[in-house]
């Protein structure tokens, strides 16, 4: 199926949106997209939707399931088991990839609308909740099918989980354009 079309939600057409990538070395026991060399991706004002029309938008795509509703926890952590992909739903936040000692990290600023595309094994923390004050930030996140996320901060013992990680599938659909969107170009 391909998605470019508008559904319920305003969903913004795959080639007029703004789209970074960003590839990450692995830093201290960080392994970043050093692994499968797959970068991270922020698709910008991407949608403008509910958390509930989200969340049906991805279940028909059917690239990954949703899981939950909530903010980015602010302890840098990775998973070694599953891809993560979030919709911010409401608010606005910086965000850390790759380790907040590392010098090569990204800390970009999203908003209602993005869709971030979060390679296993790369770091990520919620920096600032830039509307902190209403408690505002709120992501939907989601995992492709049958996959379950695990946590992994980087602490000794923690390699053989991060070596795992070259044995995961990367997507065959975009989780918000089906069959023809921006995760399927990289």
């Amino acid at each position: 199926m391909d998605f470019r079309k508008k559904s319920k939600m305003l969903l913004n057409q795959s080639n007029g949106i703004r789209i970074t990538t960003k590839q990450i070395a692995g830093w201290q026991r960080i392994p970043n997209t050093s692994i499968q060399s797959k970068p991270l991706i922020i698709y910008h004002n991407a949608f403008d939707a509910t958390p509930s029309e989200l969340a049906a938008h991805l279940e028909k795509v059917g690239a990954v399931s949703p899981q939950w509703t909530y903010t980015m926890y602010n302890t840098t952590h990775y998973h070694s088991t599953t891809h993560e992909v979030l919709g911010v739903v409401s608010g606005r936040a910086r965000l850390c990839f790759g380790g907040e000692g590392n010098p090569n990290r990204f800390e970009p600023t999203v908003g209602k609308g993005d869709l971030i595309i979060v390679p296993a094994g790369v770091g990520h923390r919620l920096l600032v909740d830039l509307d902190a004050h209403q408690n505002a930030f709120k992501m939907l996140g989601a995992y492709p099918p049958g996959k379950q996320w695990d946590m992994c901060y980087g602490k000794p013992g923690e390699e053989e989980k991060a070596g795992t990680i070259k044995k995961l599938a990367w997507f065959h659909l975009d989780p918000l354009y089906g069959r023809n969107g921006p995760v399927l170009h990289v």
